[in-house]
C-alpha cells in the first residue's frame, strides 16, 4: 500500500511565496500556502443534496472531471449516505458503488488527489491500493481496524468529529457543554491515537464535523471559534456546504436553494484559518477563493 516517488503539489491559486506548511497524502506533499477546494462526489442512491445524480460510474467520473475544470484540488469519493437518520449499508455495497469510479479517476493520464469518504475499513485499504490518496473518515477513526488501514499506508487522513456512532440518532438531542472545547478534545485524542501507531502527523488533518450531532447553534459556534481547532496544529478541514444549518438561516428547505449560503461559509472558514473546503459547488467556492485571496495579497 506503500508508494514512493513523492512529489511537492503546487497549486495554480497559490500564492508566490509558501508558508511552510504541508499536508503528506501518499506520494503527494501539498502545499498549504493557499485553500484546498474538496469536490463532493457521491455515489448514492440517498445523500441529502444530490442523491442518484451520480449513482453509476460513468456519471460519477464525468462529474468528477467537471469538478476538476471547476477548480477542485480534491475529489472526494463517497459510497454510504451519512445525513442524519441514515441507515448505512455494507461493506460489500459501498465498494461496490466506490470502486470502479476510484479506479477510473486513478488510470487517467493525470490523476487527481481522490478521497475516499468512508468509515469501513474494507473499503478504506481497497481504494487507497486502488490509487485514493486521502482517507475521509467521519467516525474520527474510532475503529481500531481503521487504525490498522491508516499505520498500514502512506494516505492523508482526515480526522472528523461525530456525535456518537450512529448516523441514524446523531441529531436526537445532541449537547455538549462547550462544543468547541469538547470537539478539539475529540480531535486531539484521535490525532494522537493515530501518532501512537507511528502515523507521521504531517498526515492527519482534522475537521469538526459541522452538522454531525450539532445544532445550529453548535455549528454556528465551532465556526466562529475555529481558529481554537486550528490551534491544534494539523490542517483544518470544513465541510458546510448546504447543509440544514444554512437551511435553517436562509429559511430555505432545498438543499441546492443553499448555493450562496454555502459559499459564505466556505469563504468566513477559510478567512478563520480552515486549509480545506468540502463542497458540492465547486465553481462558485473557487471563485469566492480566489477573490478573498486577491484582496489579501
Amino acid at each position: 500500500m506503500h508508494q514512493s516517488g513523492r512529489s511537492v503539489h503546487r497549486r495554480g491559486r497559490a500564492a508566490n511565496r509558501s508558508t511552510g506548511r504541508v499536508w503528506s497524502c501518499g506520494n503527494r506533499v501539498i502545499e498549504l500556502d493557499a485553500p484546498l477546494v474538496m469536490g463532493i462526489l457521491n455515489v448514492t442512491p440517498d445523500s441529502f443534496s444530490d442523491g442518484g445524480e451520480h449513482a453509476d460510474a460513468a456519471s460519477a467520473v464525468d462529474h468528477a472531471r467537471a469538478m476538476i475544470a471547476d477548480g477542485a484540488d480534491v475529489i472526494d469519493v463517497g459510497g454510504e449516505s451519512t445525513r442524519p437518520g441514515s441507515a448505512g449499508i455494507s461493506e460489500a455495497a459501498e465498494l461496490g458503488r466506490v470502486l470502479p469510479v476510484v479506479e477510473q479517476l486513478a488510470a487517467a493520464a493525470d490523476p487527481p488527489l481522490i478521497s475516499i469518504d468512508t468509515r469501513h475499513a474494507a473499503v478504506a485499504r481497497a481504494c487507497v491500493n486502488a490509487g485514493a490518496s486521502i482517507i475521509n473518515d467521519v467516525t474520527g477513526f474510532r475503529d481500531p481496524a481503521m487504525i490498522g488501514v491508516a499505520a498500514g499506508c502512506d494516505a492523508g487522513l482526515v480526522v472528523m468529529h461525530m456525535l456518537g456512532p450512529d448516523f441514524a440518532t446523531m441529531q436526537d438531542d445532541p449537547r455538549y457543554d462547550d462544543v468547541v472545547a469538547e470537539v478539539a478534545t475529540f480531535l486531539g485524542e484521535r490525532a494522537a491515537a493515530l501518532e501512537s501507531v507511528g502515523v507521521d502527523p504531517k498526515r492527519i488533518a482534522v475537521d469538526p464535523g459541522i452538522g454531525f450531532g450539532k445544532t445550529l447553534e453548535h455549528n454556528l459556534e465551532l465556526l466562529r471559534r475555529l481558529p481554537e481547532i486550528a490551534a491544534l496544529g494539523y490542517p483544518v478541514l470544513v465541510g458546510a456546504s448546504r447543509k440544514r444549518f444554512i437551511g435553517h438561516i436562509l429559511d430555505e428547505e432545498d438543499p441546492k436553494r443553499r448555493v450562496a449560503g454555502s459559499v459564505g461559509a466556505a469563504a468566513y472558514a477559510v478567512m478563520s484559518g480552515a486549509d480545506i473546503v468540502r463542497v458540492h459547488d465547486v465553481a462558485e467556492t473557487a471563485q469566492a477563493l480566489k477573490v478573498i485571496a486577491a484582496i489579501g495579497r
